[in-house]
């Protein structure tokens, strides 16, 4: 399998979120990568690449994708964003930018406005996704590697490959960012299939909580399925979308099939809605399967409910890989550190041992 790890993740690392009232310390830290980079060095698993080890030169590709995906004042504002933040006052440097007011139900949003606290609570619906001085240049790195893992195998060169990055990518949308997401790599990995030949793609999100940001990209689109298993959106995260009545809408409608389980469960009962899932994906008709990975769904995850030990993750790349269709996975949630890396790659051997 390859692999296409971001090497400038690091570059983005909050210093604090927003939980109930409080700044807490940041769950979306750089070590969730470094032990998944760690743990598939340690079994010599497949070619370890960045993305400019594939693509050392300018990408128009790359940026035509990005364009199509995410909207273009929205590209701007994020490019932007911390310089404007530090104008504001030089003492900015060394705090990260949160949002603290938001459009809401009544409120206009196709205007922009030219306060920047006003714009970054335009595009963001949380107040739990710091954005840091290297923001910009991680998550385009990162949203880089998934358009290269997934032009690797739309290509034919790799069965399967693996855009290993951070910041993570499903919770955001076209123009929004939140749940420490930036750039939606699922949703640019199956764009690119797509462009490649394949007529169908479908998205299988096995984080905890729900693929909100790609569930609102192609809602309205009927060549990409999206499929979502995740924790109950009127208690989990974030909470908005994930109902099971949201089948997509006009062209897409039938294209989007939600799988909201209970805090508490457990493998046995997660593993009969993956099942329903990929019987989606078959009967979709798929050419090409984008995977977003979030292992979050451990019973050791500090923020999330579900109940999944360490070998289940193996039978999950077993049943994805019994598919046998062209696989992209894409790096999520998953947010016991210590554990994130074993977790992570044993989906991958799974996969790859099928």
């Amino acid at each position: 399998m390859l692999v296409v790890h971001n090497p400038d993740h690091a570059l983005h690392a909050g210093r604090q979120e927003m939980f109930r009232g409080r700044l807490v310390p940041c769950h979306e830290v750089p070590q969730r990568l470094d032990h998944v980079l760690a743990e598939l060095q340690r079994r010599g698993f497949g070619a370890l690449h960045t993305p400019a080890e594939l693509q050392p030169d300018a990408d128009a590709a790359f940026e035509d994708v990005l364009q199509r995906i995410h909207a273009s004042r929205y590209l701007r504002f994020l490019e932007r964003a911390w310089d404007e933040w530090v104008a504001l006052d030089p003492a900015n440097a060394a705090l990260d930018a949160l949002p603290s007011v938001w459009p809401v139900r009544g409120f206009r949003a196709d205007v922009e406005p030219s306060n920047f606290a006003a714009r970054m609570g335009l595009y963001s619906f949380d107040a739990g996704t710091p954005l840091t001085a290297g923001s910009w240049r991680a998550a385009r790195t990162g949203a880089h590697a998934a358009v290269l893992a997934a032009r690797a195998v739309g290509e034919g060169r790799s069965r399967g490959a693996f855009a290993l990055s951070r910041p993570p990518g499903h919770h955001a949308g076209a123009d929004f960012f939140g749940g420490y997401c930036f750039l939606n790599h699922s949703a640019l990995a199956a764009q690119t299939l797509r462009d490649l030949g394949a007529d169908r793609v479908a998205v299988l999100d096995v984080d905890y909580h729900h693929g909100n940001g790609t569930q609102s990209i192609f809602y309205e689109r009927g060549d990409v399925l999206t499929v979502s298993i995740h924790g109950d959106p009127r208690t989990e995260y974030p909470f908005y979308l994930g109902h099971a009545d949201e089948r997509g809408a006009g062209a897409g409608q039938g294209a989007n099939l939600n799988l909201p389980l209970p805090r508490g469960t457990g493998f046995d009962t997660w593993r009969e809605a993956l099942r329903t899932g990929i019987a989606a994906v078959r009967a979709f008709g798929a050419q090409a399967l984008v995977v977003p990975l979030g292992v979050d769904t451990f019973e050791g995850d500090p923020i999330s409910g579900f109940r999944l030990k360490s070998d289940d993750y193996r039978r999950i790349g077993e049943d994805l890989a019994a598919l046998a269709l062209p696989t992209v996975f894409a790096f999520e949630g998953g947010y016991a550190v210590a554990e994130v890396g074993i977790n992570a790659v044993n989906v991958l051997e799974g996969f790859e041992q099928r």
